[in-house]
Order: structure tokens, then C-alpha cells, then sequence
């Protein structure tokens, strides 16, 4: 349902092409958002552009980024202030998961999840206050994780990532909090039917434990006190909260969004 929380507002969503990118660029534009729909395959970006300006009736702008690279990240930019004049939101959710032991886990893919996870974050954060720091005003959100919290098993890499993320998040509000700029961070539970588990982590824990992919959900369920996997409408809801004027004096904060799975 939409609040009218965020009307009019100018809206960045980095991964936004399937999965929980796509689902927070959505929530954006039913609470009156304008987005740019931001992710390294454009005909995803494309195709979420063009179902939230007719599901929606709001501007979406679709572009092609690797927020691995800088000059890609400062055009994301560049675009977004030419089309809307502003930035008044930056959800920095691009992301990737590559699970191997310690002494398997190949230097080229460690350095690709740090990469993508960290570096992409950076590199957003840093072009997006350029605009914020001008205006004086934004929100910063980093889609993080509960790994980000708890040191995860045989995923030394997505933790190492996502710890430095929370590191970033609270040194980046320091900084930007005299510009009336605010950074925060959500760290979701395990989004068991998302793309990332359905297309790829069943698959790579069901082989790494030698159980079938129902054993490895079933796991992972058992896990948290309520009792049910994360869903994205649990992430918007957290997200929409922190972007709206109802959170103005929250910044550094790394929320947890896990059904009780982590409490710290």
C-alpha cells in the first residue's frame, strides 16, 4: 500500500534488474518514488524500468552499470542529475555470493566478492555524496547482510565483505552527518526463495554437505526463532522506514531484519 512516504523522491537502486533489487525499486515507485534502475544486464534494467512506469505510473530510468567501475558509477550519476536533477536516495544492493573453503577458495574469486560487495558500495557512496553533500540532504542504505554481524561457514569472503561494509556504513555517516546526509544499513536474513538461493546456493551447499537442496532449506529455517525465511516485503518495509522522515534521527546503524536469527 502506498504511505505517500517518499513522494517526488529521486531513488538510485544498484541490482535492481531481478530479484530483491528489483523488488526494493518497485516499493520505491509504489511510495512515489522516481527510480533509476540501475544493474549490470540492461535488458533486466529495462524491462523493470518499463513495469514500474506502467504498474506505477512514476519515471524509471534504466542503466547499464558495473558498480566495479568507477567511470561506470560516476555515469549512473551523471545520468540520474541529468534526468532528475537530483539524488535524494541511493540503495546500494548489487551483489554477489561465492562460498569455498579457506584453503580452496580461488584469489581471483575471494577478490571478486570483496569487489562487488565492498568496492561497489564505495564506489557508489562516493559519487552519490558528490550530489547529496551539494543538496545538503540524502539517504545512503547499503543492503547488507546478517553475515555482515556473524562470521559465516566455509563464506569467508561474502562475511569479510559485508562486516567491511558495516565499517564503511558507520565511517560514512560520521562524515556526511553535518550535511544532513544519512547512511544506514540492512542485514537481511537468508531470502531462501530469491534467485541467489533458487539459482545457485541450494546447489552449492546440497553438493559442499553432501545433502539434497530440501535438507539444505529445511537447515536453514530451523535456524531462526520465527520460524519462516526472509522475504523481500520484509527488507522493503525496514527500507522505506529508513529513507522516510520517520528515521531522521537514525544514521550509522546496521538493522537487522532476520526473524531473531541475529540480535546484535
Amino acid at each position: 500500500m502506498n504511505t505517500g512516504k517518499l513522494n517526488n523522491k529521486i531513488a538510485i537502486v544498484t541490482g535492481a534488474g531481478q530479484g530483491l533489487g528489483e523488488a526494493l525499486a518497485k516499493r520505491l515507485a509504489q511510495e512515489g518514488a522516481d527510480v533509476v534502475v540501475a544493474d549490470i544486464n540492461l535488458p533486466n534494467a529495462e524491462r523493470v524500468a518499463k513495469e514500474i512506469s506502467e504498474s506505477y505510473k512514476r519515471e524509471a530510468l534504466p542503466v547499464l552499470v558495473d558498480v566495479t567501475k568507477s567511470e561506470q558509477v560516476a555515469n549512473m550519476v551523471k545520468k540520474t542529475v541529468e534526468k532528475f536533477g537530483r539524488i535524494d536516495i541511493l540503495v546500494s544492493n548489487a551483489g554477489i555470493l561465492i562460498a569455498e573453503e579457506i584453503t580452496d577458495f580461488p584469489e581471483d574469486k575471494w577478490r571478486k566478492v570483496m569487489d562487488v560487495n565492498l568496492v561497489g558500495y564505495f564506489l557508489c557512496a562516493k559519487e552519490v555524496a558528490k550530489i547529496m553533500k551539494q543538496q545538503k540532504s540524502g539517504i545512503i542504505i547499503q543492503i547488507n547482510s546478517k553475515s555482515g554481524k556473524k562470521g559465516s561457514y566455509k563464506n569467508s569472503a561474502y562475511a569479510a565483505a559485508k562486516f567491511g561494509g558495516i565499517g564503511l556504513t558507520q565511517s560514512v555517516a560520521m562524515e556526511l552527518a553535518p550535511y544532513n546526509i544519512r547512511v544506514n544499513a540492512i542485514c537481511p536474513g537468508n531470502l531462501l526463495d530469491s534467485p541467489l538461493w533458487v539459482d545457485s546456493l541450494y546447489e552449492q551447499y546440497s553438493k559442499k554437505w553432501g545433502i539434497s537442496k530440501e535438507e539444505v532449506r529445511k537447515k536453514y529455517l530451523e535456524q531462526v526463532p520465527l520460524g519462516r525465511n526472509c522475504t523481500y516485503n520484509d527488507i522493503s518495509n525496514v527500507m522505506v522506514f529508513l529513507c522516510s522522515e520517520d528515521s531522521s534521527y537514525m544514521t550509522g546503524q546496521a538493522i537487522n531484519v532476520t526473524g531473531g536469527q541475529e540480535m546484535r
